[in-house]
């Protein structure tokens, strides 16, 4: 029924038990299940009181951090780095401490969650509670910290390019701010369930815990911190490429209004000695058209120099 169940100890060994009570002989007793399995909803309803029990298999999650009694309910998000998967649509994990047993739910593939498993596969499991607590917060964190790092390099490169006034707007910039509105919509709470987590004074978590899961907290805080710069920076180059656009719309618009100001004065003497009536003059003199056509040039020579005497041009 679990993906993985292990007793750790102290020196951070491990052993997969053969029986099935909650906690077991190590130090404590690590469970993990995927929230689609049919079986965890009874099974936490029978092992766990309502309240912990209900904030395992809940749908819909946010970053959270309350205590219970002597235990912990602590939801966190991860960067989601599931093949074919958008990162910035996180993945959650869901957790209920006590200082003998630590129970962990997914519903999409964890990558720290795996790393911490394959260490206790390899015998270098985190040797209490709190330790694996901040193992798993300092994974989360350093992903979602390279993860803000590729769009702050991204949003370089949007930035650089607007040295030239010609170059398009990058088709990939709408899709970055809402990268980053999805990413600070889920960095922001779960900053305050970690400095909440980093403040509680409960025997779970020792002081030397306390001193780095506020470390993570701050680092979570620097992320959002950063997220909100990324946002600002790219509304601004939005607005910048707007700019340009604009600016260049109105140069061939101003483009196009000369050239109509100069050829209507034309076109209406064209239109004039273009009717089909007797009488036009010329129309039997050898030169007429060479004239017209002359006159037309210089015409159009007497208009540019009065549009550039006015200043429009």
């Amino acid at each position: 029924m679990p993906i993985c169940v292990f007793d750790i100890y102290a020196d951070g060994t491990s052993s997969v038990p053969q029986d099935t009570r909650l906690t077991g002989s190590g130090a404590y007793r690590w469970w993990h299940f995927d929230l689609t399995d049919e079986m965890l909803v009874p099974w936490v309803r029978e092992h766990l009181r309502e309240i912990p029990a209900g904030s395992l298999i809940q749908k819909q999650t946010r970053p959270r951090c309350d205590r219970f009694e002597s235990g912990l309910i602590l939801n966190l998000r991860g960067i989601n780095l599931n093949q074919g998967e958008d990162a910035d649509e996180m993945v959650s994990v869901r957790m209920y401490v006590e200082s003998d047993l630590l129970i962990t739910v997914r519903r999409k593939k964890v990558f720290a969650i795996d790393a911490i498993r394959l260490a206790t596969e390899g015998q270098t499991a985190p040797p209490s509670p709190a330790e694996f607590l901040e193992d798993l917060i300092g994974r989360l964190t350093a992903r979602v910290q390279q993860h803000v790092e590729g769009i702050d390099e991204i949003t370089d490169f949007f930035e650089t390019d607007l040295e030239d006034k010609e170059t398009p707007t990058p088709r990939e910039l709408p899709e970055i701010r809402r990268s980053v509105i999805r990413l600070r919509r889920y960095l922001d709470p779960q900053r305050a369930a970690l400095s909440k987590l980093a403040s509680l004074d409960i025997p779970l978590i020792p002081e030397d815990s306390q001193l780095e899961l506020r470390e993570q907290a701050n680092s979570a805080l620097i992320a959002v911190e950063e997220l909100d710069e990324l946002r600002d920076r790219l509304v601004s180059v939005q607005e910048e490429h707007d700019a340009n656009i604009a600016q260049r719309q109105a140069r061939h618009g101003y483009v196009l209004s000369v050239a109509a100001a100069i050829f209507l004065p034309l076109g209406f003497i064209t239109g004039l000695f273009g009717v089909n009536v007797g009488g036009m003059p010329g129309t039997d003199h050898p030169w007429a058209f060479a004239v017209l056509c002359l006159g037309m040039l210089l015409l159009a020579v007497l208009m540019f120099l009065v549009l550039r005497l006015v200043r429009w041009i």
